[in-house]
């Protein structure tokens, strides 16, 4: 028997029954999913490389390209309901199996090394209190790291309904802190501060307004990241309505609150003083105004924001592959449930993963900031297909009627798609290069998957970009190899 695109054997209709997610665990899910450790850090992040007047900028554009994308899933979603897996179904629909599967890989990749770094911000932050966890990285966090990491993992075994109901919990404990913080410093907000150096031209570290602009795209892309969560739970959705619904509530929630922790705290420090703080930088701004109680708050709410993410993302990172491999895209291994619905074999390979990077930070004294980055450049690809297949079906009037309005849609396709294009930009190569060694290995995956399905491998524009995607792989582990980018 197959429900809601689960395959459940008869006589456990009751566990179905169980998945079904309504409006409100939807959107908590989209909240909970971008509502993480980046809130807690983006003064200091924003900061760290742009004066007021370029941040404004940033999340001008920031705004525009997420609220084109937020259209883009809101439209999908309901024009195409048939493809209940989110970004990667619509790249695959319009662009090839090939490009599909990437489009599935680079979201995966995105969200388990970005639970690696919630990993870490969130026993960089427990070092306030205990200074043995240092920046999230010293052998003490990463055992305490690993040890969170196999309880969520035992939480989302017991169900996914389950796990989302906790996850529905963590999201408005998680987020009264952030409107506390939003309020104080709203009162003790000084002009003069805010516009002290307004245009950052003063400090010739941070260079042009455009370089600027360009230094805050990848923080405001990762703290936007999880925009489409409710379009990936599609298929386990009560109505299908409700995840339109659940997008749009989560996006304009998330940028009001974004927009004013990242504003105001240069009306309470300086640029200068604001890059120089230690994540999570709210907690340093909250001190200035009242006090060490200040602080004590926001890296108490950063550690339960952090976990609250983490779950969100582990359920994320866990259903993408398992769906891709319900339609042959992955290989058949990553299909497999529990009697409880819940895709078992995906969710160990993601924990597996996720805790053999924890111990590369060990080694490699990775830093929350770099890991991020790499999180952010990986979600580029299904970010720039879904807009661009959202422009394809408005310019070739697939699933729209001969009278029905286009522009509108096909608007939103080329801007959402132009916006992923520039971050690509912005990220600059060091970590698309990075983002290529993590990307070439999934190859491998693609061709076992066609193969199980007995499917011709690589058309030839296919195979020319499986070529070029191998050896930019190879170009940048021989670049890592001798020195010329970190790794981490």
């Amino acid at each position: 028997m197959t429900t809601a695109g689960i395959d459940v054997p008869i006589g456990k209709v009751t566990t179905v029954a169980a998945t079904k997610l309504r409006l409100g665990s939807l959107t908590a899910l989209v909240i909970g999913s971008m509502v993480g450790s980046g809130v807690f850090s983006l003064p200091q992040n924003m900061a760290a490389g742009a004066g007021p007047m370029a941040i404004l900028i940033g999340w001008a554009i920031t705004a525009v390209g997420m609220l084109a994308l937020v259209f883009v899933y809101q439209s999908l979603a309901t024009r195409k309901p048939e493809l209940d897996a989110g970004p990667y179904a619509y790249a695959k629909a319009g662009f090839g199996p090939f490009i599909g599967f990437n489009s599935a890989w680079g979201y995966w990749i995105s969200a388990w090394v970005g639970n690696v770094s919630y990993a870490v911000i969130v026993f960089s932050a427990l070092s306030y209190f205990f200074p043995a966890f240092g920046d999230g990285n010293t052998w003490q966090a990463v055992l305490g790291a690993s040890i969170l990491l196999w309880l969520i993992h035992i939480l989302v075994l017991a169900g996914i309904r389950q796990a989302a109901i906790v996850n529905l919990i963590v999201t408005v404990a998680k987020i009264a802190p952030i409107v506390l913080f939003v309020g104080v410093v709203a009162v003790a907000f000084k002009l003069e501060v805010w516009s002290l150096d307004f245009t950052g031209l003063g400090n010739a570290t941070l260079g042009s307004i455009t370089a600027q602009v360009k230094s805050t795209m990848l923080v405001t892309l990762w703290v936007f990241i999880g925009i489409e969560g409710a379009s990936v739970f599609s298929s386990r959705a009560e109505r299908r309505k409700d995840i339109a619904i659940a997008t749009v509530l989560g996006f304009f929630t998330c940028l009001v609150l974004y927009a004013l922790v990242s504003l105001l705290s240069l009306g309470i420090l300086s640029q200068p003083k604001l890059a120089a703080l230690k994540n999570p930088s709210m907690a340093g701004v909250l001190e200035a105004v009242v006090g060490p109680w200040g602080a004590i708050l926001i890296n108490i709410a950063l550690v339960v924001s952090v976990v609250g993410a983490f779950l969100s993302w582990t359920l994320l990172a866990a259903e993408i592959p398992h769906v891709a491999a319900k339609d042959g895209t992955m290989p058949k291994f990553f299909g497999r449930e529990s009697e409880r619905g819940v895709p078992s074999t995906s969710l160990l390979i993601t924990n597996l993963l996720v805790q053999a990077f924890l111990v590369i930070t060990l080694f490699a004294q990775s830093t929350y900031q770099a890991l991020f980055y790499i999180a952010s450049a990986a979600i580029l690809v299904p970010y720039i297909f879904s807009g661009a297949y959202t422009a394809k079906l408005a310019w070739t009037g697939e699933s729209y009627e001969s009278d029905e309005q286009r522009v509108g849609p096909l608007f939103a396709g080329l801007l959402a798609t132009i916006y992923g294009l520039w971050l690509v930009y912005a990220a600059g190569p060091a970590y698309l290069f990075m983002c290529a060694i993590l990307y070439a290995p999934g190859i491998i995956f693609y061709i076992w998957a066609r193969r199980e399905t007995n499917e011709r491998i690589f058309h030839p524009a296919e195979a020319a970009l499986a070529a070029a995607l191998a050896l930019a792989g190879i170009a940048a582990a021989y670049l890592i190899w001798n020195g010329s980018i970190s790794p981490l």
